[in-house]
């Protein structure tokens, strides 16, 4: 059973920078897709960006592309969210996804299909 818990949440002022982290509980961590979604609260849910298994394609939401930056580190088991010139509009709860059952397809252009793993969430807020 996959596990995924987030870290690296805060406070941060508009224009600075954050980098989330995400442990997997699971070796064969290079294996499958891993990705982020964030929830304002009032608004849906929204897939921000995803990263295949080899790491080799990776998809951003036009809402964070040429800002945020997606990573993951197989050594660590370890995924990463540095996200730049944060604005008001990032401020959300941000969580992990994993798809340990290979049913997610990642390409530059699209991340489409069901991550079964959810972590807790980690809270960003932007603000002056």
């Amino acid at each position: 059973q996959v596990q995924v818990v987030e870290s690296g949440g805060g406070l941060v002022q508009p224009g600075g920078s954050l980098r989330l982290s995400c442990t997997a509980s699971r070796l064969a961590f290079d294996n499958y897709p891993m990705g982020w979604f964030r929830q304002a609260p009032g608004k849906e849910r929204e897939k921000i960006s995803c990263i295949s298994g080899s790491g080799a394609s990776t998809y951003f939401a036009d809402s964070v592309k040429g800002r945020f930056t997606i990573s993951r580190d197989s050594a660590q088991n370890t995924l990463y969210l540095q996200m730049d010139s944060l604005q008001p509009e990032d401020t959300a709860m941000y969580y992990c996804v994993a798809d340990p059952g290979l049913q997610v397809l990642v390409t530059n252009r699209m991340c489409s299909g069901d991550f079964s793993v959810w972590g807790q969430g980690t809270q960003v807020t932007v603000s002056s």
